[in-house]
């Protein structure tokens, strides 16, 4: 399997399709996300579905929200282990959202676009494509 590691970089709401359709069926524990107040950083460490990949495989990935004011979490589980599955990214004002199954999402409010998705993993074979039926 080829590792050709994807990093993108968005500025502006016309990125957010591309860079939430890559997101799409990401897996992460409720514990792998920090923000850093400080430098208005909010981090999620995720495995990513690669939709654009032949094969079906996954990747380990990070994505990173810059210029990151507040964070807030609607319905985030207690379980540091709980696993959450991402649908999407979208805008919602001044407001970067980011909605999981089972009702659980994301808000970051940021001053301006700023997201970089990138591959921090080799590429490993997954038995089964994410459904939605």
């Amino acid at each position: 399997m080829h590792d050709e590691r994807l990093t993108l970089i968005g500025q502006t709401a016309d990125d957010l399709p591309a860079i939430s359709a890559l997101l799409q069926d990401a897996t992460l524990r409720a514990a792998d996300l920090g923000y850093d107040r400080k430098a208005r950083r909010l981090v999620l460490l995720v495995n990513r579905y690669r939709w654009e990949s032949a094969t079906r495989s996954r990747v380990r990935a990070a994505l990173r929200l810059e210029t990151v004011a507040t964070v807030q979490r609607q319905n985030w589980p207690t379980a540091p282990d709980a696993v959450l599955n991402l649908l999407s990214l979208t805008q919602d004002g001044d407001w970067l959202v980011l909605t999981f199954a089972v009702g659980a999402a994301l808000r970051a409010r940021a001053e301006v676009i700023e997201i970089v998705l990138e591959d921090l993993s080799a590429p490993w074979e997954t038995g089964r494509e994410p459904n939605h039926a």
